[in-house]
């Protein structure tokens, strides 16, 4: 994955109903350790990495660059959202599109704050970057996932095998520019 290319960052701090979506600080580093060794958060994807392995390798202020946003409840981080351009590695769909990911503590589930965050993101990629679709891959078996890129505009391009399981790639559309 590469950066968003020319992007101010950080912006300033973008606000929801309940949520303040910023740029990581050196007091998230607990929470991204707890979110990257979460078995219950990587259930579907690939699986958690070691905590000693990511408190050896983590820096003090992880995740900082243009598209990483910190989802902050109540001054506290339950979730992080990626927005990075997909490199080739990735299908032939995604490749150098925007593509959106987001993890959140199990505690933060059903709640509705990774669908409230997202669309916060989403609307200031459609601000920063116009005319710019967006991708989203998850597991076939993540539900839940596919439910919230339904909800956020995401259509189903295609189905394909990787990372030993099948996988679901959906595809935002850009966001029309006002008239």
């Amino acid at each position: 994955m590469t950066d968003l290319g020319p992007v101010a960052w950080p912006p300033e701090p973008i606000r929801t109903g309940r949520l303040v979506l910023r740029e990581p600080e050196a007091r998230d580093r607990a929470t991204f350790i707890e979110l990257l060794a979460s078995p219950e958060v990587h259930t579907y994807l690939g699986g958690p990495r070691p905590r000693d392995e990511l408190e050896r390798e983590l820096p003090e202020a992880p995740g900082r660059w243009p598209g990483s946003f910190v989802v902050d409840l109540d001054g506290a981080m339950i979730g992080r959202i990626l927005l990075r351009r997909a490199t080739e590695h990735r299908r032939a769909a995604a490749v150098g599109k925007a593509d959106l990911g987001y993890l959140f503590l199990p505690r933060a589930w059903g709640f509705g704050y990774a669908a409230e965050a997202c669309a916060a993101a989403l609307h200031w990629f459609d601000g920063v970057l116009p005319g710019e679709p967006v991708v989203l891959t998850t597991q076939t078996a993540n539900t839940r996932s596919i439910r919230l890129a339904a909800k956020l505009g995401f259509i189903e391009v295609e189905r394909f095998w990787a990372w030993d399981a099948e996988q679901w790639l959906g595809l935002r559309p850009p966001a029309t520019p006002p008239a």
